[in-house]
């Protein structure tokens, strides 16, 4: 994983803390605690986005650079927060690959009974455990925190190493990750994934043909910003999914586009928030 793609995981968290600027009834994610986790100088930014007019400025200039990319963020936080609540009772574990500022294991009720392991990038982690600190005044008892590189570490070893029972069935998170590694650690990682029994998973990823410019998808600064310096790395082709993940032992439960989740999640807050084509996410489970 590069060391661009460790300075990425602020964005996410910003978007979801926007949201509590919105009366309950229009919000996409319901995140108390976004805004808090963030370092001061994004707090301080998200202060002034509290007036409407500077908040719809900041999403309409968002939405003229990359169409669709801040509601796309929006709606696969709300569905893997759904699935993983939906999934509590039926797991003893979650583990957050590339976990970045990411709330869920904190402010979720649901999880608090719940062992957590967040994995990220050295940087990412001491970051994130400085935040924590100052939040609540240490890292709480059900979480871990695991330094890992991706591309250049033994995922399964750093776990185990932090007290993760490989036995465990595990509800698996890697939100906005794939994208940034090489493809010789996404398979490491899913070959530490293919060892998980009776567990979970849901993982977003780019389409393959943005990432080799075969088609952009109206997102011609995303490609210039992330796939021309080599940030991202790595695609999918939807149609193989499962062709993918067979090998690993996972079978695909829920594979969704753009279109779907809006359908989901958009829609029914009645506001005209565009997503974008190029990332999907799948709902995985290993028997």
């Amino acid at each position: 994983m590069t060391q661009a793609a460790a300075s990425t995981g602020l964005g996410p968290t910003a978007a979801a803390a926007l949201e509590r600027y919105l009366p309950p009834g229009r919000r996409i994610v319901d995140d108390d605690l976004a805004r808090r986790i963030l370092p001061a100088p994004m707090r301080a930014f998200l202060a002034l986005m509290r007036m409407a007019p500077a908040r719809n400025w900041l999403i309409a200039a968002s939405e003229r650079r990359t169409p669709g990319v801040w509601g796309g963020i929006l709606c696969r936080k709300r569905y893997i927060d759904d699935k993983l609540v939906a999934s509590v009772g039926q797991i003893d574990a979650m583990v957050n690959l590339g976990a970045g500022f990411d709330t869920r294991a904190y402010r979720l009720p649901t999880l608090v009974e719940v062992p957590v392991w967040e994995v990220d990038q050295p940087q990412n982690i001491a970051a994130k455990r400085d935040r924590l600190l100052a939040v609540f005044g240490q890292v709480p008892a059900h979480v871990r925190l695991v330094p890992v590189d991706f591309d250049t570490q033994d995922l399964g070893a750093e776990l185990a190493s932090s007290g993760y029972p490989r036995d465990a069935r595990t509800f698996f998170v890697m939100e906005g990750v794939t994208q940034y590694l090489t493809e010789e650690g996404i398979r490491a990682t899913f070959a530490f994934l293919a060892q998980s029994k009776r567990s979970r998973l849901v993982f977003t990823y780019v389409r393959k043909d943005f990432i080799e410019g075969r088609s952009r998808y109206g997102q011609e600064r995303l490609f210039r910003q992330y796939v021309l310096p080599r940030t991202w790395l790595f695609g999918m082709d939807p149609l193989g999914v499962d062709a993918f993940l067979e090998p690993y032992g996972w079978r695909v439960v829920e594979h969704l586009g753009a279109e779907e989740l809006a359908e989901s999640y958009v829609k029914p807050t009645g506001r005209e928030l565009a997503t974008t084509p190029i990332e999907r996410i799948v709902y995985a489970e290993h028997l």
